[in-house]
């Protein structure tokens, strides 16, 4: 079996991966990041960059350049109750250099990102290198065993990042405790056309048990609609007809293009929900971040921010250290320490729309009445900017600490 030696081998190519292989690399580190797919293309995934990640590409010079690739921006979000429509988050007086999400397809931001990494001779990139095991010596662990094109190969390193997702290997043969907060609801991804005049914006719509999350992508809405559990089965056994009939019961002004756009089932992707979070997030030589250490609800589309975050704080509290040598476990539990606090208050609300908004409104079969909340954003627009820094900068949004090397 071919081995390689590294400093920090890194599992997972996503947004967590990367930037912190980026990170890692530009302060010095010798760094190895595997990728199990050829590429990055992969559809409806989470496409949203939000101002907090916006602003850490502006802090590493790297915004002017990002900006030039094709993306949508979105400064407003709305929700419908109805008939009822209520504005309730507004972008456009945040603290940060870009007041708006850009909507960007994920694989563009990963092939960026990635090319910008290359520049750094410590950083190597594995594609088709997926992380199957852990490699414990002496008590801690020494790096992973992949797979790659020419086989198995053992990847050897002082530090080995889990940040293969929510399905990860490296968390189950870790040993890690998982913790489940509990999803009621899937999601099924799917497109349909704009036209002329649409809103350029986040809608949600909810109307008799139904709702839809319509989010402006340029040339097509990128539409959410959210199902009960395991409930695509029992959607396709009823038919394509009526499947189209609940879309354009629910889509409003966009109901006239579902027949045209909708051919199949094919062009409906199931994400199936999940949150949890470890109880902890490390072991020695080994720590987990990104959905790998914390599996986000699609509820305000912050995981890949989240997941961001978590990447340049771990660059910034390990950088350093592993520029002088390895990192020791009271150095790996500072990850958790810095970035539990903000996993927990946005899961906790996430779980709480779940079951307040979301799973009662899919069982019931009814348009629940609008929360005083929502009222008081019509009528006093000065306080949309709060779920907007919410949701635009999360809570303790991270900032680049550590130097270029």
């Amino acid at each position: 079996m071919e081995t390689i030696s590294t400093s920090c081998v890194i599992a997972g190519g996503g947004p967590a991966g990367m930037m912190c292989g980026f990170l890692l690399a530009r302060a010095g580190v010798d760094v190895t990041v595997l990728e199990k797919h050829a590429d990055f293309l992969r559809d409806f995934r989470g496409d949203t960059v939000h101002p907090s990640t916006l602003q850490v590409m502006h802090e590493l010079g790297l915004l002017e350049r990002f900006l030039k690739l094709p993306h949508a921006r979105i400064a407003h979000a709305g929700i419908d109750l109805g008939d009822e429509h209520f504005e309730f988050a507004d972008l456009t007086h945040l603290p940060t250099v870009c007041k708006f999400i850009a909507m960007m397809p994920q694989w563009d931001f990963l092939d960026f990102l990635s090319a910008e990494a290359k520049k750094f001779p410590h950083f190597h990139l594995m594609m088709q290198t997926e992380a199957k095991d852990l490699i414990a010596q002496g008590g801690k662990i020494a790096g992973v065993v992949a797979t790659g094109p020419n086989g198995n190969v053992q990847i050897r390193a002082g530090l080995t990042i889990a940040a293969d997702g929510r399905h990860s290997t490296l968390r189950e043969k870790s040993g890690l405790k998982v913790m489940e907060l509990g999803a009621p609801f899937d999601v099924l991804w799917l497109r349909l056309p704009t036209a002329p005049g649409d809103p350029v914006d986040v809608l949600g719509k909810i109307r008799d048990g139904q709702m839809l999350v319509m989010i402006h992508r340029g040339d097509y809405w990128q539409c959410a609609l959210v199902i009960a559990k395991g409930g695509f089965d029992a959607i396709k056994a009823a038919g394509l007809s009526k499947f189209r009939t609940r879309l354009k019961e629910i889509a409003g002004f966009a109901a006239p293009r579902v027949d045209d756009a909708i051919k199949d089932f094919d062009q409906a992707k199931l994400l199936t929900v999940a949150v949890d979070r470890l109880s902890s997030w490390a072991r020695p030589g080994l720590v987990c971040i990104g959905d790998a250490a914390h599996a986000m609800s699609p509820v305000g589309g912050v995981g890949i921010n989240l997941a961001i975050q978590d990447a340049v704080a771990t660059a910034n509290i390990l950088g350093p250290v592993l520029q002088k040598g390895v990192a020791r476990f009271s150095d790996l539990k500072k990850i958790q320490a810095r970035r539990e606090f903000p996993v927990r208050v946005v899961q906790a609300f996430q779980v709480a729309v779940q079951n307040r908004i979301l799973a009662p409104t899919i069982s019931g079969g009814k348009t629940p009445a609008a929360p005083w909340f929502l009222k008081l954003f019509n009528r006093y627009p000065l306080l949309r900017r709060l779920p907007a820094r919410f949701i635009g900068m999360g809570v303790r949004p991270e900032h680049v600490r550590i130097d270029r090397k």
